[in-house]
């Protein structure tokens, strides 16, 4: 288990074995997620913006500028 010390400013060194399995770097962010049992989970909170390729499947077949303005309208009159 690792562990760190909390600085009089309330900072504390994330350990490097820490930092590697949770894939940080320098200007990374964190999320302090809090647990059903009372502590807390550090989960990275920023990632690449290419890590997010490929999480919208392309459409089976293409879509045109046309379709996509006949569908917002439809959306938009159904209010």
């Amino acid at each position: 288990m690792s562990s760190a010390t909390l600085t009089s400013k309330g900072q504390i060194t994330i350990p490097q074995k820490v930092r590697q399995d949770l894939g940080l770097s320098a200007g990374d962010r964190v999320d302090f997620v809090r647990l059903p049992g009372g502590g807390y989970a550090v989960i990275p909170a920023s990632a690449s913006i290419k890590s997010l390729k490929g999480i919208v499947p392309k459409p089976a077949t293409p879509v045109t500028l046309e379709d996509m303005e006949a569908a917002i309208q439809a959306g938009a009159t159904r209010r």
